[in-house]
């Protein structure tokens, strides 16, 4: 007779985390390489937020949310590197940013004529590189509820709960964020000739 073999909690506890791990980490990474724009750092981040969630898996609520869970570890860890590390993407104002920047700027070239929604369409001419670099850009603040909300599909509460933001900061960072990425997006796809600059019309 084969006696079975006993797992301990603690065994059981790292499998369970070991799981969850693996269904996550590739959003995870995708998350942190938009916060640091490094490969390194980003793998650097995801191992000390890995590592911290296995120091605390302990107080995770089974059953709840882990991945919103991991992304607030991950989320503080870069938050406590910034501390040590002032660098920051290119600073955006938007003070001369209309509300509407892409649709009027997309309405002058022409774009409404030919695009049953143009600024969709416009954002299909740019690749997922350029847009990820369009984030970098952004202040860490509105970066970082941009990344979880476009790339990661956070919702306003999952967001809120991952930075312990209260959903209305959340919103208004997020209207800032867009306001501050459509200059950006339009100014780069002048830059890389997507669409036609003022001097070709």
């Amino acid at each position: 007779m084969t006696v079975p073999q006993q797992i301990s909690p603690t065994e059981a506890s790292q499998d369970g985390l070991e799981a969850l791990l693996d269904a996550t980490l590739g959003s995870a990474y995708s998350f942190a390489l938009g916060l640091t724009w490094n490969e390194a750092d980003a793998e650097d981040l995801l191992q000390e937020a890995a590592l911290r969630a296995c120091r605390s898996f302990h107080q995770f609520e089974t059953g709840t949310n882990f991945r919103a869970w991991f992304f607030k570890i991950l989320a503080n860890c870069h938050k406590n590197h910034l501390r040590y590390d002032r660098r920051r993407g290119t600073s955006v104002s938007i003070d001369d940013t209309a509300p509407l920047h892409l649709y009027t700027r997309s309405a002058e070239a022409g774009l409404h004529d030919i695009e049953s929604d143009p600024a969709a369409a416009f954002v299909a001419r740019m690749g997922r590189d350029q847009i990820m670099q369009a984030l970098h850009g952004l202040p860490d603040a509105y970066r970082t509820v941009a990344l979880l909300y476009f790339a990661e599909d956070f919702s306003y509460l999952e967001i809120s709960e991952v930075l312990g933001t209260p959903i209305g900061t959340v919103r208004s960072r997020l209207h800032r964020a867009r306001r501050m990425l459509q200059k950006t997006l339009w100014d780069m796809a002048v830059g890389y000739g997507l669409v036609p600059s003022e001097s070709d019309s």
